[in-house]
């Protein structure tokens, strides 16, 4: 075997932490980090998402979650509804949804980049192997998004 487990999983890391790194370097001229944008794209998804919703898609705890949607409520790039119950629904304004577009084309642009040197085939074929990788999430049963 020519990559051992652990080495694949260490290169996949590096690949993340270039990404975060190069992204929240990219976004800061729009005034976002690259968790605030992730949570708008994700909002953009999935509008009137919970705060527990949202905190899962983004792999934060609900605390902190909670703590960047007030922040981002105060900069009024989303804003918080009553939903049922107790719950608090967000939804991206249209200040939010601007960012969101323009941090889309940066982040398509510097990921695209990134893979520059494998051909379209070579990328499909990491996509598919990294989906057939994750799999079913062992926590939840639920195939990964």
């Amino acid at each position: 075997m020519k990559h051992r487990p652990a080495d694949v999983g260490l290169a996949v890391k590096r690949l993340q932490h270039r990404h975060h790194r190069a992204l929240n370097r990219a976004l800061a001229p729009l005034g976002l980090s690259l968790v605030q944008w992730d949570a708008l794209r994700h909002l953009h998804e999935n509008p009137d998402a919970s705060l527990h919703h949202l905190a899962v898609l983004t792999f934060q705890t609900d605390q902190s979650f909670g703590a960047l949607a007030g922040r981002m409520v105060d900069r009024g790039l989303i804003e918080r509804l009553p939903g049922p119950g107790r719950a608090v629904r967000h939804r991206i304004t249209e200040e939010g949804a601007r960012l969101r577009a323009e941090g889309q084309v940066i982040a398509d642009d510097l990921l695209a980049a990134s893979f520059r040197n494998l051909s379209a085939a070579e990328l499909d074929q990491l996509g598919a192997l990294l989906d057939k990788a994750l799999g079913t999430d062992p926590e939840n049963g639920a195939a990964h998004p």
